[in-house]
């Protein structure tokens, strides 16, 4: 346990170092724009390219913020549910960058093979260099995979108890299948089917790049995954599958939907009533709003699922409480 919790220190540190090159790199294009010297992103208004980067920035911030907690004797301190809330929407977030990351470069890879007489570059934006872009990505992978060990080892240690499959004594109140697994399989095969090439609901077939259905597809494998372990982890008799190789998809997928489509969701919004001139979409923004709007509600839902089947009556009292709540510390 002791070589387990300093492994998962180091990795919090590394999490925690890993984001201060994005960091770095978003501040330089924020100043950078501001005095003229660097780019704006293309197709973006000099406004939009400056909010975009500043809200990163505070994101990046807020993981650097949160691997430091995951470590240092101030992390203790915080509300639990603060800490929990901020590791739940960044995992959602590398959850979905890293297969992403992997699976872009391989596609980009046999797309320019396939292609003849190519140019050898990828029409990569002028305002990102390609070593920006590949520390960036590299950023987000140190990240993911460092938050994958810290985050756990932390849980062990203010939580003990929460990795630890509830014990009913009765069934539960309600065994139908849960509202949010209903949804979250619904929208998760809308998503495959866009990834596969679906033309249902696609407004301009040409403006799919591959990168557009790895992300889309990668998004609706997680939303699948995180409705099947929540309707495993709340029916009436539980499965013989070890309770953290189930609760980590509810977790991760959950928090994959909540944060890119809380993320995506602005933006498409946005498309969809100002209907710009120089911006569209590959699918129908009405329909594309309308699933990230679900998935944003289902993510919650799944999250309040997993926290309601903790306090479940039948659970003896402490089961599921943060051990720090037991202590009050909270």
């Amino acid at each position: 346990m002791e070589r387990w919790d300093r492994i998962g220190r180091a990795a919090a540190y590394g999490a925690a170092a890993a984001l201060v090159p994005y960091l770095v790199i978003k501040v330089s294009w924020v100043v950078g724009s501001l005095l003229g010297l660097l780019p704006v992103g293309r197709g973006f208004s000099l406004g939009g390219w400056l909010v975009l980067n500043t809200v990163t920035i505070g994101m990046a911030a807020a993981g650097i913020t949160l691997g430091l907690a995951l470590v240092r004797p101030w992390g203790t301190r915080i509300p639990g549910r603060l800490v929990g809330f901020v590791a739940w929407v960044a995992s959602g977030f590398l959850v979905s960058i890293l297969p992403f990351v992997v699976l872009s470069a391989l596609v980009n890879s046999a797309s320019e093979k396939g292609s003849s007489g190519g140019s050898g570059g990828s029409g990569g934006d002028a305002a990102m260099p390609g070593w920006e872009s590949v520390l960036l990505q590299c950023s987000f992978v140190v990240t993911g995979i460092a938050l994958a060990v810290a985050l756990p080892a932390y849980v062990r240690r203010r939580w003990p108890d929460v990795l630890r499959r509830p014990e009913r004594t009765r069934a539960p109140a309600s065994p139908g299948l849960p509202w949010p697994a209903v949804t979250g399989t619904v929208t998760g095969l809308a998503w495959l089917y866009w990834a596969a090439g679906g033309p249902l609901g696609i407004a301009h077939r040409d403006e799919r790049p591959a990168d557009w259905h790895v992300l889309v597809g990668v998004g609706g494998c997680w939303a699948l995954a995180a409705s099947a372990a929540v309707t495993l982890l709340v029916r009436r008799r539980p499965t013989r599958l070890p309770y953290p190789l189930v609760l980590a998809p509810a977790w991760l997928g959950s928090g994959s939907m909540f944060a890119w489509s809380g993320w995506r969701l602005p933006a498409t919004l946005y498309v969809a009533l100002a209907r710009p001139s120089d911006v569209s979409y590959p699918e129908n923004v009405t329909l594309a709003v309308t699933l990230h709007l679900t998935a944003v509600l289902t993510g919650a839902g799944i999250m309040r699922t997993l926290a309601r089947d903790r306090g479940r009556p039948g659970v003896p009292a402490g089961a599921g409480e943060p051990a720090e709540r037991t202590a009050g510390l909270t």
